[in-house]
């Protein structure tokens, strides 16, 4: 199994103090974070899309920009970049520059994107957001694979032989599809072969495990070999310690400033408490073993190979996330990597596989 770190950039006050970190110090604090994923090992690093309250990562290929000029071996990942919000030929813009400046370690999960006050502010509606995401995700691909596109569609100027530059240092990035629960996404995904992102992180197991198995049905339907799907999946919360009751303990009020943000925005919370949550959900609480056993639990029902956790502190304090991830590391990474069997990442293209 191979793993990322993630952030939606969040901007919510600390839940033990009530502090609101200034933006620029919020935003140095997920490139630190980057910096120490890479020094403790994590495969990869994604920076998610929002473009709304609480978040502050509308710009992901800005801040990915930045991590790729103070790390050298981590994958940088988008989660995900909003196409159905988005020109394509801008995003293609946008992260091939990305491409060539991390010296190939991108890659990309796109999706629809959530929330109404985003779809508002690009005017795309419920009617047409998947009508967009796929029509933006096709032209998005050719421009990955093609010197001079000819294209037409409903969203956005025709193209007549367009040159888009620069070309891609990777021909072409890897794009996974980020899905929570819808099947448009997942049969974009089967159709053109690409991997599968489940969410997993608000709900239990099974709408999630239901999506991943039609994907892989899905897959087989379009004459993809069942043995070269890829699926990844994400996680709710990290707390690992020694003692499950200790990380159960300090995950308790972070888990309920959650609670508490989910209810200010109108969204009934899933899991009822903290032990709820690690009983039915993903959050990733308790000793290295426990993580061990859970993970393979949803293993089991998704499939996975490759997972992401949380990068931030959410409200752990800095030492106690730090220590987290570096049990998390020592003492849980090891032995999934060793009982799940992963792919390995594409590698950095060499010197003299780069394209002019």
């Amino acid at each position: 199994m191979r793993f990322l770190a993630i952030t939606l950039i969040v901007h919510a006050p600390d839940p033990r103090t009530g502090v609101l970190k200034p933006v620029t110090e919020r935003l140095r604090d997920v490139v630190e974070h980057a910096v120490l994923a890479e020094r403790l090992g994590f495969d990869g690093f994604g920076v998610g899309e929002r473009h709304e309250r609480p978040f502050l990562s509308s710009s992901p290929p800005v801040v990915l920009a930045h991590i790729a000029a103070r790390t050298s071996a981590i994958r940088l990942f988008t989660a995900v970049t909003t196409l159905s919000l988005l020109d394509p030929v801008r995003a293609y813009e946008d992260y091939a520059t990305l491409d060539h400046l991390s010296g190939g370690r991108l890659e990309l999960i796109i999706g629809k994107g959530n929330g109404t006050a985003q779809a508002a502010l690009f005017d795309v509606t419920a009617e047409d957001q998947w009508d967009r995401n796929r029509e933006g995700y096709e032209l998005f691909r050719r421009l990955w694979r093609e010197d001079a596109v000819t294209w037409w569609g409903k969203h956005r100027p025709p193209l007549d032989r367009a040159e888009v530059l620069p070309r891609p240092l990777q021909r072409p990035v890897r794009v996974w599809h980020g899905s929570a629960t819808s099947k448009e996404s997942v049969e974009l995904a089967a159709r053109y072969g690409d991997p599968l992102f489940s969410a997993n992180v608000t709900n239990p197991v099974e709408p999630y495990a239901e999506l991943v198995a039609h994907y892989r049905e899905r897959w087989a339907h379009h004459g993809h070999d069942p043995a070269d799907a890829l699926v990844g999946a994400g996680s709710a919360g990290l707390c690992v310690a020694p003692r499950s009751q200790d990380a159960v303990e300090v995950y308790r009020p972070v888990f309920e400033a959650r609670q508490a943000l989910f209810r200010r925005n109108g969204v009934t919370p899933v899991f009822d408490s903290v032990e709820d949550a690690i009983a039915r959900g993903s959050a990733l609480i308790g000793s290295p073993q426990q993580v061990i056993d859970k993970v393979h639990r949803y293993h089991d029902r998704l499939g996975h190979e490759v997972m992401h956790v949380q990068a931030d502190p959410d409200g752990l304090p800095a030492d106690l996330h730090r220590a987290s991830l570096e049990l998390f590391q020592s003492d849980v990474a090891p032995v999934l990597r060793r009982d799940i069997p992963s792919r390995p990442f594409p590698s950095a293209p060499t010197a003299a596989g780069r394209h002019p």
